[in-house]
C-alpha cells in the first residue's frame, strides 16, 4: 500500500514523508515547487527524499486535475496525506485567485480522486488555527464557531472542511482535518517568524514585530506535529450513529507563547540581541493563538513534548548549518 503526500517538497511534507519513509511505507510525492518562497529550499527537501528507494516524485500542481490523475495512476494509492496549498495570510490579501485555485480547487482535485479510488482507506488534509478567526476564547476548540474568518486564507480552510465533510458523507470516505498552530523547526519556511527573526538577528538588521509585541502563538515543534499526523493517518474515523467518516482536530502544542518570550528565546539561542521595531497589527492578524488538543490525545495518544526552549535552538543550528553563518 502506498501513501500519497502532496506538498511533498514543502516544509510539514518534507517531514511527514521522510518519517513514513522510514517506518518503510512507499510513498509518492507530489508538489508544483512554486515561487511563493525560494524553490531552492525545496529542491533541497526532495534532494533528501530522493535518497530512499521508497520515494518516487511528481512536479504537479494539485489543482491540475488531469495532471494529478496522471500522476496517480497505477501507484496503489490507499492513503493521502493532503499538505499542498498556499499558504500565508498577509500574501492572501494581494493574491487571492492563487489561495482559491490552490486550497479550494486543489482540495475539490483530491476528494473527486479518493471518491473515485478503489479501496481508498483514509484522507488526512491541513486546515489552520486560522479558521477560529476573531475567536476570543482560549484556548481554541474544535467545538468552537468558525464562521468568522478574518482572511481569505482562513476562508479558504474552512471551506475545505466543509467540502470534506459533504465528501465524507456522501462517499463514505474517511476523512481527517488537522488545524495546524503555527508550525516550526528545521527546514521550516522562509516567510514565518523563526526564519525571518533568526536571518534578521543574524544580519544585524531590525526584526518586525506587530501589535507593539502583544502578541501569543501556539508554536508547535515540527517533530510533534509529525507524530500527530502519523498518528491520525493509521486510525481512520469511523461513522457513528450514520454519521460522516470524518473528524476535525486541532494539532498544536497547547501553550501559548508571548511573542516577546519567543523572541528572548530566540536571541538567546542566537548569541544576540535583536534590534526590534514595533508595528501596528496588520490586515488579518489576530492577537493569540493557543490548541485545545484534548480530543487528537484521547484518539490517537498525541502527546506534544518540545517547548520553544528546546525547539528554537535547534531550528537556529539548522538554519546555521544550512547557511554556513
Amino acid at each position: 500500500m502506498t501513501v500519497l503526500v502532496t506538498g511533498a517538497a514543502g516544509f510539514i511534507g518534507y517531514h511527514v514523508a521522510e518519517a513514513l519513509i522510514g517506518r518503510g511505507e512507499q510513498v509518492v510525492g507530489i508538489d508544483d515547487l512554486n515561487a511563493y518562497y525560494t524553490p531552492v529550499l525545496k529542491e533541497a527537501r526532495l534532494a533528501r527524499l530522493r535518497r530512499h528507494a521508497g520515494f518516487s516524485f511528481h512536479p504537479v500542481d494539485v489543482s491540475d486535475k488531469a495532471a494529478f490523475d496522471a500522476a496517480l495512476a497505477g501507484k496503489g494509492v490507499t492513503r493521502i496525506v493532503h499538505l499542498a496549498g498556499q499558504a500565508g495570510v498577509r500574501w492572501s490579501l494581494e493574491h487571492p485567485f492563487d489561495y482559491v485555485r490552490s486550497n479550494v480547487q486543489g482540495q475539490l482535485v483530491v476528494l473527486e480522486w479518493a471518491r473515485h479510488a478503489p479501496d481508498f482507506q483514509h484522507l488526512v488534509y491541513a486546515s489552520s488555527s486560522s479558521v477560529y478567526g476573531a475567536n476570543a476564547k482560549l484556548p481554541f476548540s474544535v467545538e468552537d464557531r468558525a464562521d468568522h474568518p478574518v482572511s481569505l486564507y482562513a476562508a479558504t480552510k474552512r471551506a475545505d472542511e466543509l467540502m470534506g465533510h459533504a465528501y465524507a458523507h456522501l462517499y463514505h470516505i474517511p476523512m481527517t482535518g488537522l488545524r495546524f498552530f503555527t508550525v516550526y523547526g528545521p527546514w521550516g519556511r522562509p516567510d514565518m517568524a523563526p526564519w525571518l527573526f533568526t536571518d534578521a538577528i543574524i544580519a544585524g538588521r531590525p526584526i518586525r514585530v506587530f501589535n507593539h509585541g502583544d502578541m501569543a502563538r501556539d508554536f508547535t515543534y515540527v517533530d510533534d506535529i509529525v507524530q500527530g499526523v502519523l498518528a491520525t493517518l493509521d486510525r481512520p474515523p469511523a461513522p457513528a450513529d450514520g454519521s460522516a467518516p470524518q473528524a476535525i482536530y486541532n494539532i498544536g502544542n497547547h501553550q501559548a507563547e508571548p511573542l516577546m518570550k519567543f523572541i528572548g528565546v530566540l536571541e538567546e539561542a542566537i548569541g544576540r540581541k535583536a534590534e526590534i521595531q514595533f508595528e501596528p497589527m496588520q490586515p488579518g492578524d489576530v492577537q493569540a493563538t493557543y490548541a485545545d488538543v484534548a480530543a487528537l490525545a484521547r484518539d490517537t495518544g498525541f502527546t506534544p513534548s518540545t517547548p520553544i526552549e528546546v525547539g528554537l535552538p535547534r531550528f537556529v543550528e539548522w538554519f546555521r548549518a544550512f547557511h554556513k553563518v
